[in-house]
């Protein structure tokens, strides 16, 4: 089947370019982009997307014109889905691109999207059955800094990580801050538990500031759910009884060993269950 990608709201085949070598964001990372997930027509908490993509153009200074908002973007998505034919269970990547230009002189300001749907595998209904092994990545330290919470195109720390938990064998790896603490991971946030407390990293300790994340951050201590904010490491992890990695597409992904240290699921399994 063909699939199609919606640019600047113009279906297209997907292997059509788009871009040209001018383009700021190809030059120098310059935008942001989200991923979501469309159930049943349905977008996934896609308010809270949207308050995350809106303030990241804000901060990194687009010009927002009249036109561009929350509910064209979602009728773009929803024309696109449409179209390929997965409306059921699609995954959605929104790029935002600022255009051409030097590193000073940009055509202008103005934000382009580029939005692909693809269908979400089988399983995106289920808890994974195989608990996740993850490790450390070492080598590149993430700063804590205004565009830390942000999802930009400039991915290569978490692009660097994914090499280096697939050369280890690994199914993920955990992203350090300049303090030497975990973050967040390649692809999601990490949460743990121990002694009936659940446990997150801060947003300034340099993260992304992930929708699940905060949907479980509202919702868990409405239901009773002790649930706090602290810093990360690995000590921390070895002492604790279960891990789990959140983000928009999967949901919730349970950790079965890190190190040495393997863990259990059943908290994990009971908010799945209750959250997702």
């Amino acid at each position: 089947m063909t699939l199609f990608i919606n640019y600047n709201g113009k279906l297209l085949e997907e292997k059509t370019p788009v871009i040209s070598a001018g383009n700021r964001a190809l030059r120098f990372g310059d935008g942001l982009f989200e991923t979501l997930k469309m159930l049943e027509g349905e977008i996934n908490l896609f308010d809270m997307h949207m308050d995350r993509l809106f303030a990241g153009l804000t901060l990194l200074h687009f010009e927002i014109p009249v036109h561009f908002t929350k509910d064209i973007l979602k009728e773009e998505v929803a024309k696109l889905c449409r179209r390929n034919k997965v409306e059921k269970a699609a995954r959605i990547r929104l790029n935002i691109l600022r255009g051409e230009g030097g590193l000073f002189d940009p055509e202008n300001l103005k934000p382009n999207f580029l939005i692909e749907a693809t269908p979400l595998p089988e399983n995106y209904r289920r808890l994974n059955e195989n608990g996740l092994m993850v490790g450390v990545y070492p080598d590149i330290l993430k700063s804590c800094d205004i565009l830390s919470n942000c999802k930009t195109n400039n991915y290569l720390p978490y692009v660097m990580a994914a090499f280096y938990a697939k050369h280890h064998r690994l199914n993920d790896c955990f992203v350090l801050n300049q303090h030497h603490r975990i973050c967040d991971s390649t692809i999601a946030n990490v949460f743990w538990v121990k002694e009936d407390v659940i446990y997150t990293t801060p947003l300034s300790e340099g993260c992304v500031a992930g929708v699940m994340r905060r949907n479980l951050l509202e919702k868990l201590p409405k239901e009773g759910y002790i649930l706090k904010e602290e810093t990360l490491s690995g000590d921390n992890l070895e002492s604790a009884r279960e891990v789990f990695l959140t983000n928009a597409a999967y949901g919730i992904r349970w950790v079965k060993q890190f190190k040495n240290t393997r863990y259990s699921n059943l908290l994990a399994q009971k908010i799945y269950k209750e959250f997702l």
